[in-house]
């Protein structure tokens, strides 16, 4: 009795082996044309050719393994005797993998994957694995991203610039320390808000502060009329060094950190209410009845924060100077919340940075990519300044 085989239909994995096998197939004789066309350029002549203007000869080939999206493909590589070897135009030399997956691996990198998981998934996605090691030297592409913002030059003026730290973990000195992240950013006379600069320091200090306004005056800052940032010591030194017309705005919502800091925890909740109700008072005079009152009311328990809200009063409402439908944007630093935020997530994931550059690297890269929506819609109507800076010169005229 003849026995029939059973016809076993291909998978939908089979499919899909295949066809990555013939497409990985295609771009090696792709790439392998190309490496003979530019072998072909350096010595003057076809294979087996011969010709008067011949400057080289061939030297064979060798196997060379190149990472693409397609999976790991092993190359032909020919090569000239004097010339060395192809592939410098085509594929760049010493390459072992396409610029795609640089590329790839880098934006994971910048989005949140750990070097050892992007390893995990370029194995997953291609049947390679790349070690902790390739990665990092793959993100140190950051660094020219660094060199842009730093050397960008600030063209048109900032009214409104926002200054605030952030704090990450670096190895220093064969150390693990806790260092500092300076942001800077401003609000042009367009209303829009543009990263100016992000650097990494050993702490927080009027010197890192003093480092990153000089680099700001050099690249052209200009017509700054409000400073808005923490009440830090060396910040405040700084700004007045650098900027000395410019108003130091204290961020409210730090000053209310601070005072509610000072109460018992059973009363926090009802003091933070009580202390915001003055920062968003319709005027400076209304605010101040508001502290009064909140001084005579529950304040009575609590003198030592009424202390630390009457010290910083003044220094926290600097905004009723400026459009009262800008108050609500430049009274305090949140509009830096969510970048620190994606910051903070980003280093969490990372832990201790190996050195300061390579911070420097990927926060950057995190402030960039958050910021890069900011160009899509206006933050302030700046045109309510400039009523206000015409009515100031119609007064004193």
């Amino acid at each position: 009795m003849n026995e029939v085989a059973e016809l076993e239909l291909p998978t939908q994995e089979n499919f899909r082996a295949d066809l990555r096998t013939l497409f990985r197939g295609a771009v090696r004789v792709a790439l392998e044309v190309a490496l003979e066309d530019e072998l072909r350029e350096m010595v003057g002549a076809k294979k087996w050719e011969r010709q008067a203007q011949r400057v080289d000869s061939r030297n064979g080939t060798y196997l060379r393994r190149l990472i693409t999206t397609m999976g790991a493909i092993d190359l032909e590589v020919p090569r000239a005797r004097e010339g060395g070897s192809a592939g410098g135009a085509v594929i760049g030399r010493y390459k072992r993998r396409s610029a795609e997956i640089d590329d790839a691996m880098v934006s994971a990198y910048v989005h949140g994957a750990s070097t050892r998981d992007i390893g995990h998934i370029t194995e997953a996605l291609m049947g390679e694995h790349v070690s902790k090691s390739t990665v990092s030297r793959a993100a140190k592409t950051l660094g020219t991203r660094v060199e842009e913002l730093r050397k960008a030059p600030i063209a048109d003026p900032i009214p409104y610039l926002f200054l605030d730290a952030t704090f990450l973990d670096a190895r220093w000195a064969r150390e693990v320390e806790n260092v500092s992240a300076l942001v800077a950013y401003g609000v042009g006379r367009d209303g829009h808000r543009q990263l100016l600069a992000v650097t990494v320091g050993a702490e927080e200090s009027e010197g890192s502060w003093s480092d990153l306004l000089a680099q700001l005056n050099e690249r052209g800052l200009s017509g700054v009329q409000l400073v808005i940032a923490d009440a830090h010591a060396g910040l405040a030194k700084a700004v007045r060094h650098h900027l000395p017309e410019a108003p130091l705005q204290r961020c409210c919502v730090h000053l209310q950190r601070n005072i509610v800091g000072k109460a018992p925890q059973r009363l926090r909740a009802r003091l933070a209410k009580a202390v915001w109700q003055v920062f968003v008072a319709p005027s400076k005079a209304e605010a101040r009845k508001r502290m009064t009152e909140l001084a005579a009311g529950l304040g009575r328990q609590l003198p030592e924060s009424m202390a630390c809200l009457a010290d910083g009063f003044e220094a926290a409402t600097k905004f009723y100077s400026f459009p009262k439908e800008h108050w609500h944007r430049i009274r305090s630093t949140n509009g830096l919340e969510r970048l620190h935020g994606e910051i903070k997530r980003r280093t969490n994931a990372v832990g201790a940075f190996p050195d300061r550059g390579s911070a420097l690297r990927l926060v950057t890269a995190v402030a960039l990519n958050v910021t890069a929506i900011w160009t899509d819609r206006r933050y302030l109507d700046m045109s309510l300044l400039k009523s206000k800076e015409a009515g100031v010169v119609a007064n004193a005229a």
